[in-house]
């Protein structure tokens, strides 16, 4: 099911705002990009979807009416069993939206070169996310994006990952699963760089 258009258009009309004001000659800011809410469905009675900024793409959880996690202080993180495994999300709160939990897919924005590319990854990650068969292939929790910062890797990960390929279309790379070392690095974006 889809979210209702006005939490997504709001959504979008607060963070257009947040460009347009706090973010006003920011460096991290990607001017090719755009706001856009990508991919919304309800999943356990809550609004889910990504939000791509020119600053960042993140998973966003939008509260039930009268669920406004009012119990718990800003900043608390939360997992969330989504289909693909378990991610952790971060309470946050802005006027016009209220209360939501974000998950950090991207930041800063600059490895995407338009917005086209910026949503068929976003849209790329809402179908993986959903995906119960890419359980434990992905994740986003804060102890695996920590050791990808400083170049470490799991256990569990094989030098498979590191084997160059031929290079893919977009859609190929978008088709293609991936593992949780690609997607924190972006590796999909066929960016060979990283």
């Amino acid at each position: 099911m889809i979210c209702p258009e006005y939490l997504t258009r709001g959504l979008e009309e607060v963070y257009n705002r947040i460009l347009f004001t706090r973010m006003q000659e920011i460096p991290v800011v990607n001017q090719a990009l755009e706001v856009q809410t990508v991919g919304f469905q309800l999943w356990n009675d809550r609004c889910f979807g990504v939000l791509v900024t020119p600053w960042f793409m993140n998973l966003v959880l939008l509260p039930n009416e009268g669920d406004e996690w009012g119990d718990l202080q800003l900043g608390t993180k939360q997992l969330h069993q989504l289909p693909s495994g378990p991610y952790e999300f971060v309470l946050g709160e802005e006027e016009g939206v209220g209360r939501y939990q974000s998950c950090s897919l991207f930041s800063p924005m600059f490895d995407f070169a338009d917005q086209e590319t910026a949503v068929a990854t976003a849209e790329a990650v809402m179908a993986g996310v959903m995906d119960e068969e890419n359980r434990d292939s992905i994740s986003t929790r804060e102890r695996e994006i920590a050791q990808a910062w400083r170049g470490e890797s799991d256990s569990d990960e094989t030098p498979e990952n590191d084997v160059e390929t031929e290079p893919q279309t977009l859609t190929e790379r978008m088709e293609t699963p991936i593992s949780r070392r690609d997607l924190l690095r972006g590796s999909f974006l066929g960016n060979d760089s990283r």
